[in-house]
Formats: C-alpha cells, sequence, structure tokens
C-alpha cells in the first residue's frame, strides 16, 4: 500500500513499499522519471530512496493536497505493472583490498581476510539511493556472513575512494570525509568529478560488481597511496 506523506512545507514523500528488493530500486527510477515528465513542471527537486520517493515541490505553483491528487493515476497505473523494471547499467569497478578494517572484519565475522575478499567481490549489487554526500552511493545487499554494525566510534577523516561495509549495505566515499562504516579497501576511480557529465556515474537501480586488483594494477589505474 503506497502511502502519500507531507514531508515539511513544500515536500511530499510517497512510501512505495516497507521492504526493498531486489528490483525495486529500477522501478522507483523510472516511475521518478514518469513523474517528472509529467509534473515536472511544478517540482524543484525529486530524491530517491530504498523504498521511498520524495518530491520537493514549487509552493506558487502547487500544494500537498493538489499535487496529491495529481500523483494517484500515475501511482495506480505503476502498481499496476508490477514487473516493470529498468535492468539498470553495470559497472565494475576495480578494488584493492587492503582497507585498514579488513582484518578486523575478517575476525568479528570469523572468517578469513581471503574469505571475505571472495565474499564480497562475488556479490551484484544494486544502487538503492544516492545520498549523504554528492555520489555516495548506497549498495545492496551484502552477503549475510559479511553484515555488521557501523563501528562504535566513527572516523574523523576517511580518505576518497574507501571501500566500506555497515549493515546489510557497501558503499564508496566519493570524498574525503567522516564515516563509521568497516574499510575494506580503495577504488582508484573517481566516483564523483564536476567536470564530467553526469558527476557522478552510478544511478538507483544500476547494476554495481568489484573486480580484486593488486597494488600495481591501482597505481596505473589512477590510485593515490
Amino acid at each position: 500500500m503506497i502511502r502519500i506523506e507531507p514531508a515539511g512545507a513544500e515536500s511530499l514523500l510517497l512510501v512505495l513499499a516497507e521492504e526493498p528488493d531486489a528490483e525495486l530500486p529500477g522501478r522507483i527510477a523510472q516511475l521518478a522519471e514518469q513523474i517528472d515528465q509529467r509534473l515536472g513542471h511544478l517540482l524543484l527537486d525529486r530524491v530517491p530512496g530504498w523504498t521511498s520517493l520524495l518530491l520537493h515541490y514549487d509552493l506558487s505553483r502547487t500544494d500537498h493536497l493538489a499535487l496529491a491528487e495529481q500523483l494517484k493515476p500515475l501511482l495506480e497505473a505503476w502498481l499496476a505493472q508490477p514487473g516493470l523494471h529498468s535492468p539498470g547499467r553495470v559497472h565494475e569497478l576495480p578494488i584493492l583490498y587492503n582497507g585498514e578494517d579488513l582484518f578486523e572484519v575478517a575476525r568479528l565475522c570469523q572468517l578469513s581476510v581471503a574469505e571475505v575478499i571472495g565474499l564480497h567481490a562475488a556479490g551484484e549489487y544494486r544502487v538503492g539511493a544516492i545520498g549523504f554526500a554528492p555520489g555516495f552511493a548506497y549498495l545492496g545487499q551484502l552477503h549475510s556472513r559479511l553484515v555488521l554494525p557501523r563501528r562504535a566510534t566513527p572516523r574523523l577523516h576517511v580518505p576518497a575512494g574507501s571501500l566500506a561495509i555497515a549493515e546489510r549495505q557497501t558503499a564508496i566515499y566519493p570524498h574525503a570525509s567522516p564515516g563509521g562504516w568497516h574499510l575494506l579497501g580503495r577504488c582508484p576511480w573517481p566516483l564523483f568529478d564536476l567536470s564530467r557529465t553526469p558527476p557522478c556515474p552510478l544511478n538507483q537501480g544500476d547494476r554495481v560488481r568489484f573486480r580484486p586488483i593488486d597494488e600495481a594494477t591501482f597505481s596505473a589505474e589512477g590510485g593515490q597511496p
């Protein structure tokens, strides 16, 4: 059952599911495009999440009651096509698995370091949402044997390109920032660059795979020590 909820003076939150699944991010991305095509002139921004879509609207053009009424037929049509989804693009990202927390993750998960790397690199992950920082893509679902809570004490500085895990998700920090996830390795490729169009190569619904590399390959592909 879809819920339409006010989320501030100029926002509506569409709660589209109670739990995420593998196909939902692609379907939400497709719904966002359909809403933009039909009602984009009323909107200022749209923010997809794992199970929701937040719409910021222009209060000089509409209000939450009028917008909710206009959304209902679009949502009904979206629900009537449950198999409709975008497969998303596939991205293969190189990873040097040498993160500060790699050995501690192995200990906490009662695995060897090789098993941690193998389980993490064997997965194919969906981009469920992009947030926290520009280009920070939340990827799921992580293998159940690698599930850990966030670190009890977040780091004040996580280097750009750091690959990390927390709970059922994995991500790459696109910028240096504070962070509380467990660091497994580093990606040599920039994942947010304002000089590119689009600045972030990952979109909601895309699929991501990780390719383990060695230090020589990391340096050859642009990685910084």
